[in-house]
């Protein structure tokens, strides 16, 4: 118990003399990794403390990872990294250039003080499930990157309300989650009302939706824009060996889409922004070269990183809505 000082007139909550009591033990080579704590029991006893008291400061510890409880046994050291001061789960949907953005503009944002765990559901609804309930109660915060997956708030509701965040994409099944999102359905509308001068002297719109992993916002902004200004338009699934038609401009979220259509133009000896137009998603240094510049709909995913480490730093509790762009190239 001597690992535990508790004083009634430090203006300082208890549980929270508890958690720097167990810091300094720990700083000062007193707790090692495996030691067991004194009990719940033992320590209200001692310092007329409530359970919950108590609880809070084991608690708060066990989601930092410094400790860990073995039921029926006890509380254990962890680690002896006590300069940590949260530990966030992270959880993507998948790795590539954009989310790589997101993750690194978040670490560079966040501090060193704090350790950032992160995992990836592949668009499967038994992982995304499996990975929150396997990380819940071990963790200070949760950021998490629901993308389309049916029942993801109701797996979601499982963790602790107040440390959530939400990434990328939210529905209303989420607004009670503070949030760093891209309006898909507007991003789009708002991008092809900007080219729309360029867009006119084409005669048909198509976009590449396989609806697999894009957001179904994207394929509804699409079509209210193609109807609310007549253009002609097609939602197809898949590129494959299709034909490219003169007037034909392609939206095009998947890169390998983006890839399979340039080829296919140069077999048919096509030239592009004449012939025929795309409009890529998402911006990356490729883009401004190839073909002599891919027009591309992008939000600011070092923006999204940077403003999501804040809301975790700073406790905000908003829905923020990140910038989208139309950057027109020589692909329009």
């Amino acid at each position: 118990m001597k690992i535990i000082s508790i004083q009634n007139n430090l203006g300082l909550p208890k549980y929270r003399q508890i958690v720097l009591s167990i810091e300094k033990a720990i700083e000062k080579g007193i707790l090692i990794k495996g030691e067991r704590l004194p009990s719940i029991n033992k320590v209200c006893l001692e310092f007329s403390l409530s359970r919950d008291t108590v609880l809070q400061a084991y608690e708060e510890l066990k989601k930092r990872g410094i400790i860990y409880a073995i039921l029926g046994k006890g509380y254990y050291i962890k680690s002896t990294e006590v300069t940590i001061k949260q530990k966030i789960f992270l959880l993507f949907d998948e790795l590539n250039i954009f989310k790589e953005d997101i993750y690194n503009s978040f670490l560079k944002s966040i501090g060193d003080d704090v350790q950032v765990d992160i995992f990836f559901h592949h668009f499967n609804n038994e992982m995304f499930r499996k990975l929150i309930n396997e990380s819940n109660g071990n963790y200070t915060k949760y950021i998490i990157m629901p993308t389309n997956l049916t029942g993801a708030a109701l797996a979601i509701k499982a963790l602790p309300p107040k440390e959530v965040f939400i990434l990328d994409q939210t529905n209303p099944d989420l607004k009670s989650y503070p949030a760093v999102y891209q309006n898909h359905r507007k991003d789009i509308y708002d991008a092809l009302l900007k080219g729309k001068s360029r867009l006119d002297k084409f005669k048909k719109l198509i976009i590449i939706f396989p609806g697999f992993r894009e957001p179904l916002g994207m394929k509804e902004g699409f079509e209210n824009f193609c109807k609310d200004f007549s253009f002609e338009y097609e939602v197809i699934t898949k590129f494959a060996n299709r034909e490219i038609e003169v007037g034909e401009t392609y939206v095009i979220p998947n890169d390998r889409d983006l890839v399979a259509v340039i080829e296919k133009s140069k077999v048919q000896n096509l030239k592009l922004g004449t012939d025929y137009g795309i409009v890529s998603y998402n911006e990356t240094a490729l883009k401004k070269v190839v073909e002599n510049g891919i027009t591309t709909i992008s939000t600011d995913f070092e923006a999204m990183g940077e403003i999501l480490a804040q809301m975790v730093l700073k406790g905000k509790k908003e829905q923020i809505e990140n910038k989208c762009s139309l950057i027109i190239r020589n692909s329009l």
